[in-house]
């Protein structure tokens, strides 16, 4: 898999064509696995680690599920590549940034992708357009007994899969969602329902997960915890807040029409207009901007846009794929230049709506 290639198209989740896709992004299931006999990877050898990395790439392109994967040794790529399966949420920060023998293999609809050797031995993910926490899941499911079958996992009978942090003991499972909260946001009711979420033991997380900040009103909602609860309980526990979510954030919405109509059109007129005319401009302010916009969007304020363009642009206005894009590495004064005119040049025919 070329990832030139990739930079051409977008993945399966990004196409907004799940369930509540306008305000939930995608699903996720990703479940963590370890090698039985082998150290976790933070006290692995680099023997240990290339070992590992051989083994499973041997077992799983053997299996029935590697015949559907591409594997990529990332421990070879050029740091734009690696960051750049990072904004497609392909792989980790630290799986970007770590030392040593490591890999990644994708399916070609980019909705499984599997790490190997990032914070444990394997890290197997899917990834589904909108509230598909279930199909999520069965396809996990499917992937894991296939690997699980010619991969020996570290198992205990009473505490389940072994994994290197102590959070994800037992089933291994993090369930999340990312939605688009914005207004939440603007009506400043966000902060209280996060802190409501937390009470019930869901994490709180940015575009790009643990440790990463919120950018344009995107947010991670996933669980915490995994002993003792099942996996159908877990994908339940996040399954039964997000209906709630969505909830909340259509009565913001509806609140912000009817009560503050002209000062939401007025935002979202402003961020297509900065979209459209500007001559330089960074990520950070772009996510903001194209937030405002899906909103806009999806309020009926901005004719002639579609959702699926407005998610595609939150990942090709990312500094890696700028550079994928143009062919050439940017230093970020020329990033936000490039990242300007890609803009226009995508905007050019839309209208706002009176």
């Amino acid at each position: 898999m070329k990832l030139d290639t990739l930079a051409e198209d977008v993945g399966e989740w990004l196409r907004g064509t799940g369930p509540e896709s306008d305000i939930v992004m995608s699903s996720r299931v990703r479940l963590a696995r370890n090698v039985a006999h082998y150290p976790f990877v933070s006290r692995m050898s680099e023997q240990d680690r290339g070992d590992v990395e051989r083994f499973l790439r041997e077992r799983i392109t053997a299996s029935p599920a590697g015949s559907q994967l591409e594997y990529i040794d990332v421990g070879r790529l050029e740091e734009v590549d690696r960051q750049f399966l990072v904004e497609r949420q392909l792989i980790s920060r630290e799986h970007a940034e770590a030392q040593g023998a490591r890999a990644v293999a994708i399916d070609g609809r980019e909705q499984v992708s599997l790490m190997i050797n990032e914070e444990d031995h394997l890290r197997i993910q899917c990834m589904h357009s909108g509230l598909d926490l279930r199909g999520a899941w069965e396809q996990i499911k499917a992937v894991d007994d296939q690997i699980g079958r010619v991969v020996p996992y570290a198992f205990h009978p009473r505490w389940g899969y072994l994994t290197a942090c102590p959070t994800n003991v037992g089933t291994g499972i993090r369930v999340s969602v990312m939605l688009h909260l914005p207004a939440l946001v603007i009506t400043r009711q966000i902060d209280k329902v996060f802190r409501s979420l937390h009470k019930i033991s869901l994490a709180v997380r940015g575009l790009y997960g643990e440790g990463s900040q919120a950018m344009g009103d995107f947010y991670q909602i996933s669980n915490q915890t995994t002993l003792g609860k099942t996996e159908e309980e877990l994908i339940e526990q996040v399954g039964d807040v997000v209906p709630v979510l969505i909830d909340y954030e259509r009565r913001a919405r509806e609140f912000l029409v009817r009560e503050t109509q002209q000062n939401v059109h007025d935002q979202v007129s402003r961020a297509y207009g900065i979209l459209r005319t500007a001559q330089t401009i960074t990520a950070e302010e772009t996510m903001q901007l194209l937030s405002r916009v899906r909103m806009g969007v999806l309020l009926g304020l901005i004719g002639d846009v579609k959702i699926a363009d407005i998610n595609s642009l939150l990942v090709r206005t990312q500094p890696a794929h700028l550079q994928k894009i143009r062919g050439v590495e940017l230093d970020t004064k020329d990033r936000n230049i490039e990242r300007a005119r890609y803009l226009r040049r995508h905007f050019e025919g839309g209208t706002p709506q009176n």
